[in-house]
């Protein structure tokens, strides 16, 4: 009997070893799981402006999903966040905006949440020698940056380095997306290249407000903006009159609106050169602070910054390469 007991002693010993075991490994087998289903989510990015979010979709590809704030024809200066631009702030696991003051009004969130995930200005990623001045306001920094691409292939490199950190094993994926955007963005030094046949004395670019100094930089073509770097300022009457006399001067045969700016101003200085005897068109809409609509070319930082060239040059030249 008591060698009975032994054996029955010894099989439940040996059964609840077993049932250990078995739980044990259904556990890491669950956990195993639970990693690779986390490992295949993409990374929740968010980010303020499509010219950064086109690109960085693009370079990330199936690793990222990209959701940007401010559609066509929002004006970032004046952007007010909502709450469900908090919500998905909040669910983000990386925020890219452009810094440099250019969304102003979304500045105190942004920071709140930079102690508990990955957040950068991409702009202020940039040396302050590279940086243009606003001239209305000595010392503040023009946030135009994206339209010279070599400085915004600079702050996107920034934000490339920073998804290399949060996802180190998908580093190799990310540089080659990089290389292979940035390879695409040399075809704008070649579609640039016509707006130097604009004759000199025409080379003047009249927009709505300051946005175009770095592409006027870039394309040595003077820029004149009636409003000042930020929308929040206004166009005086003494502005839209010192415009009409550079039209006047120069001959400038076409001024242009902008997507996300009324274009009041303008409709004044083409009423004020006419009342002047000055004949003055509408050279077409440019895409300054914000992109065309999603699915389009222009919906895309290259199409967009494609189509502003050939609206540029097709106005100012008349279209004669």
């Amino acid at each position: 009997m008591k060698k009975f007991r032994r054996k029955l002693l010894s099989f439940s010993i040996l059964m609840g070893v077993l049932i250990l075991v078995a739980c044990s490994e259904d556990h890491d087998e669950k956990n195993a799981s639970d990693g690779e289903a986390a490992g295949d989510e993409p990374i929740e990015i968010v980010t303020t402006i499509a010219q950064i979010g086109d690109p960085i979709s693009k370079i990330g590809g199936d690793l990222v999903r990209v959701d940007t704030l401010m559609g066509p024809s929002v004006d970032p200066h004046l952007y007010n966040p909502t709450q469900s631009d908090i919500s998905k702030l909040d669910g983000a696991d990386i925020v890219f905006y452009s810094g440099l003051n250019l969304e102003a009004n979304m500045v105190e969130p942004l920071e709140s949440i930079s102690s508990e995930k990955t957040v950068l200005a991409i702009g202020e990623t940039l040396p302050e020698d590279t940086l243009l001045e606003d001239e209305e306001e000595p010392g503040a920094p023009d946030p135009h940056i994206w339209f010279d691409y070599n400085l915004w292939q600079d702050a996107l490199d920034a934000a490339v380095e920073k998804l290399k950190e949060y996802a180190p094993e998908h580093a190799d994926e990310f540089e080659e997306g990089k290389q292979d955007y940035f390879a695409q963005l040399e075809e704008l030094d070649e579609g640039a290249e016509k707006l130097q046949n604009i004759p000199s004395d025409q080379r003047i670019l009249v927009t709505a407000h300051d946005a175009f100094n770095y592409f006027g930089k870039l394309h040595d073509i003077e820029v004149v903006g009636l409003q000042g770097i930020s929308t929040e300022s206004e166009a005086g009457v003494s502005d839209v009159n010192d415009t009409i006399a550079i039209i006047e001067e120069h001959k400038v045969p076409a001024i242009f609106v902008e997507s996300s700016v009324n274009q009041d101003t303008i409709n004044a200085v083409i009423e004020g050169a006419a009342d002047n005897g000055i004949d003055v068109e509408i050279g077409g809409e440019l895409y300054s602070d914000a992109m065309g609509e999603e699915g389009t070319e222009e919906g895309t930082y290259i199409g967009m910054y494609k189509y502003n060239v050939d609206t540029i040059y097709e106005a100012l030249s008349g279209g004669d390469e």
